[in-house]
């Protein structure tokens, strides 16, 4: 590993990060991913088949090829909260925040006191199995957070809803902007793309990150010009199918 500064210093100095999504509970995977020069991936603890034990190994197999982990935690629970940040990944994402009271919630139970009530066990990982002066201050300002606002009222209350300083990443779904302008699935939609500028517009004036997930190049160049940093290729499923199906077309043609 090298010492170059974790994702949540890039964001806050404004750079663009590229990264995927893994539901694959697969160690290898993710090291490939790592070693392919992702800046990032995100162990799916909502989706995807992994535990914690595994989640914890997948986050050392990224580590070690200098990518940053992060989890999305299976709900905005004090528990899984805990037990997700104790594994050290770079920081969480957590699901399904569409209130005020919901990202309370998260910052609570990610951060130690004054800012939350994270309860303390510097033994883990995330402590580096030792106790030492200051750990709760370091782990308050390392960790990032992350929001994913993925409904009607979460995305009509994005101002007030990500209006805290322990925030740092807010990811909006196109899938859900659609939904909400009762065109489901028509992500290219002109109306979809417009509400996402200016949803973007909203968080980086909070000075968020905005995070979104891409599938092809016009895409991507669409979102770096709007100012989204934090950028989702696909998913690992995805990818491994898609050019594995490609292959199978082409063959029988």
């Amino acid at each position: 590993m090298t010492n170059k500064p974790s994702l949540k210093q890039r964001l806050a100095e404004n750079k663009m990060v590229v990264g995927t999504w893994c539901e694959i509970p697969s160690v290898e995977v993710v090291n490939i991913l790592a070693k392919a020069g992702l800046d990032f991936v995100i162990i799916d603890m909502e989706h995807g088949a992994m535990d914690f034990n595994l989640a914890a190994k997948m986050i050392i197999s990224a580590d070690a090829d200098d990518c940053a982990p992060l989890i999305r935690v299976p709900k905005n629970d004090e528990s899984d909260i805990l037990r997700a940040l104790e594994i050290a990944p770079q920081g969480i994402i957590v699901p399904h925040v569409e209130t005020v009271e919901d990202r309370t919630k998260v910052v609570r139970y990610a951060k130690y006191p004054p800012f939350g009530v994270r309860s303390l066990n510097p033994y883990t990982r995330a402590g580096g199995y030792r106790s030492y002066k200051n750990f709760t201050k370091e782990q308050n300002e390392k960790v990032l957070t992350g929001l994913i606002i993925e409904g009607k009222k979460g995305i009509k209350n994005i101002d007030k809803l990500i209006d805290d300083e322990n925030v740092d990443l807010v990811y909006i779904g196109t899938y859900d902007i659609s939904a909400m302008l009762g065109i489901p699935g028509d992500t290219k939609n002109p109306h979809v793309l417009e509400s996402l500028a200016k949803l973007v517009s909203v968080i980086r004036k909070k000075h968020k990150a905005a995070g979104c997930l891409f599938h092809t190049p016009e895409e991507l160049r669409f979102f770096k010009k709007i100012g989204i940093q934090f950028l989702c290729f696909k998913v690992d499923t995805s990818v491994i199918y898609d050019e594995f199906k490609k292959i199978i077309v082409l063959s029988q043609e």
